[in-house]
């Protein structure tokens, strides 16, 4: 199975928001996430080389919709 990561900037900020989906990500599918830190404003959730749920304009992925997208991709 494909590794899940979660890239995130961390001189934005992010960092918490990384640590809370890979938290509820363990908890809901059992998955440990690696935290991936970055810059230029990144928020992506990738299982393996696909992005399955990413920041865009203003928007960030909810718990709901990262665990569906890897869910998802995961198969």
């Amino acid at each position: 199975m494909p590794d899940v990561s979660i890239v995130y900037c961390r001189p934005c900020g992010y960092e918490k928001r990384a640590k809370a989906a890979a938290d509820v990500l363990r908890e809901r599918l059992g998955i440990e996430a690696k935290l991936v830190p970055g810059t230029g404003r990144i928020f992506q959730v990738r299982v393996g080389d696909k992005t399955v749920a990413e920041r865009a304009s203003s928007h960030f992925p909810g718990a709901d919709e990262i665990v569906e997208a890897v869910a998802a991709a995961r198969g």
